[in-house]
């Protein structure tokens, strides 16, 4: 098992992954993607919180309304031009789509079809989890091997700034057509 955001918008990572192993069962978290892109400009903004708004980068030329698809923040969020590439190599079949929102909403379920799909037997359920409202998302009631809960880092649940809503409705529209 190995795992990172950049493999799906990695050119290579297709053709390399394949050459290793033809039968790898593929799991890509997706979530909507104006939501990542306000998200990745957020963990940039806490490491450079000098960086231009979200609004300008969003845009190569914001009254013309023309998107700067070269912002990796808005590239990533093409799903299907990367989906292109791995199905090069791998049917749709050995790829699984996880909801990142219904990881949120509804952990134990999004797992099943991940348990599911991987050919295991069902094990996590509702019981494994708690809201965490300080974070407001899920978290493991007890990791294994600790007798401690287990909630993800730092970096993750952090308030995202406010966004011009005419911006964010503009990406919405963006990336209808890809997703």
């Amino acid at each position: 098992m190995e795992k990172t955001p950049s493999y799906f918008v990695t050119k290579e990572a297709p053709a390399r992954i394949s050459s290793m192993s033809k039968g790898t069962k593929l799991i890509v978290v997706v979530r909507d993607p104006v939501t990542r892109a306000i998200s990745d400009y957020t963990q940039t903004l806490s490491k450079k919180p000098d960086i231009p708004t979200f609004e300008s980068l969003t845009f190569k030329n914001r009254t013309t309304g023309l998107i700067d698809t070269s912002w990796s923040a808005i590239q990533i969020g093409i799903y299907a031009k990367h989906l292109e590439n791995w199905l090069l190599y791998f049917p749709i079949g050995q790829i699984l789509f996880v909801s990142g929102e219904r990881l949120i909403s509804d952990p134990a379920g999004e797992l099943g079809r991940v348990q599911d799909f991987l050919g295991l037997k069902r094990i996590i359920t509702d019981k494994h989890f708690y809201f965490n409202k300080t974070k407001g998302f899920p978290c493991l009631k007890k990791a294994e091997g600790s007798s401690k809960p287990h909630c993800l880092g730092k970096t993750k649940g952090r308030t995202h700034p406010d966004i011009d809503q005419e911006v964010v409705q503009r990406l919405r529209d963006f990336y209808r057509p890809f997703n």
